[in-house]
């Protein structure tokens, strides 16, 4: 048994020594060098990155507030808008039926709100 592990660690000896001797020694410490250089500016990109997001999620906090509060603002204006536009609709449709005359034909038939919806992505 001893004998059997004895050839199998020279075997693996000499497949090391033979690997060794077809790679140049010069180019396996260049690989290094680039490999070290490289290693140094990823975590150097990672740390501006880290850096980046702390800044990012503070400035977010900062203004997350106000952002919500004016979508608040801005969708009560929106149906406020709304509600508006429906009431000039339904005058303009009854200032037409007591006075045909009032307003020309094309002005009647294209009453269809024509404003686009903010609301869906386009």
């Amino acid at each position: 048994m001893e004998s059997k592990e004895e050839s199998m660690k020279a075997a693996s000896e000499e497949v090391s020594r033979q690997f060794k001797s077809l790679i140049d020694a010069d180019a396996i410490e260049s690989i290094k060098q680039y490999q070290n250089l490289i290693l140094g500016r990823l975590q150097d990109s990672n740390a501006v990155l880290s850096h980046f997001n702390d800044y990012s999620e503070q400035c977010y906090a900062a203004v997350s507030g106000e952002i919500a509060k004016n979508a608040r603002l801005m969708k009560s204006m929106k149906s406020d808008l709304d509600y508006i536009f429906q009431k000039l609709r339904s005058m303009k449709t009854r200032l037409s039926s007591a006075y045909p005359d009032a307003f020309s034909d094309d002005s009647v038939s294209n009453i269809v709100d024509q404003r686009p919806d903010l609301e869906i992505p386009q």
